[in-house]
């Protein structure tokens, strides 16, 4: 009966209040950085869409680790890629003014795609070595220019399991070269909330947690550096993991 009613108010008051924001949200990002600041325009307007439709689908969350980190400096945000409301907790609770790196496949999501393009949001284009080279140029200048940060996916593909797959280096290269330290994040719930394989069906009700780990920095530069920061990343984010999601399993879709 409970699911039932969850679903009806779904249906009534979380969906549309989702389709609304998203709309101003784009509108107001897109007019916001046309005229001003994209660093803040590209920032909080999502963060309070974030944070709306979170409390509208009433999913209690919970933010770990917020002390590790310091204001005023910037860093490469990595973290396990459990389901879409990895977004909506990340952008919502992370606390930070960072963007994206996302695929560029996600540009033609209707008004999502907009204003992600008007916010200089990070699009990962890997047809062909040019476009690669550019992308990362694109995160290079982020990081370098202001107090802002990037959040990557490293598996780069939501899991079919809840389980974590293969970390591919592009983030931990990128942190290497600018000399930054990295970030591991911990997402646990959002697997439970809406799974792969139940796309844009009814969301169920369950708590997000997300957890913020220690920086790691840099301990020397090159691709040793490149290859212990990933396994340290993924060593700290399987830590927090919850026990049945614990262990690797292999992601069909990386």
């Amino acid at each position: 009966m409970v699911k039932l009613l969850y679903r009806i108010y779904q249906l009534l008051i979380a969906v549309p209040v989702t389709i609304l924001m998203t709309i101003w949200t784009a509108v107001v990002v897109g007019i916001g950085c046309t005229l001003g600041d994209g660093h803040y325009w590209g920032y909080y307007p999502g963060r309070w869409w974030a944070r709306v439709i979170t409390r509208a689908f009433l999913l209690p969350v919970k933010v770990e680790g917020e002390e590790h980190l310091s204001t005023d400096q910037s860093y490469v945000f990595v973290a396990n890629h459990q389901g879409a409301f990895d977004i909506f907790l990340i952008y919502g609770y992370l606390g930070r003014n960072f963007k994206w790196m996302m695929k560029y496949q996600l540009r033609k999501i209707p008004f999502v795609g907009y204003a992600c393009a008007k916010s200089h949001q990070i699009f990962v284009d890997k047809r062909g070595p040019s476009k690669v080279k550019a992308t990362y140029e694109k995160a290079r200048q982020t990081l370098e220019t202001g107090n802002c940060s990037v959040v990557v996916f490293p598996e780069g593909a939501r899991s079919f399991t809840g389980h974590m797959g293969v970390f591919k280096k592009g983030a931990f290269a990128l942190a290497d070269e600018l000399r930054l330290s990295v970030v591991p994040m911990t997402i646990n719930g959002s697997f439970l909330v809406m799974p792969r394989m139940r796309d844009w069906h009814f969301v169920n009700w369950h708590p997000l947690t997300l957890t913020i780990h220690p920086p790691i920095p840099p301990k020397g530069q090159g691709a040793e550096n490149v290859q212990t920061t990933m396994q340290e990343a993924y060593d700290s984010i399987m830590s927090s993991l919850a026990p049945e999601y614990q262990g690797f399993v292999e992601n069909p879709d990386q």
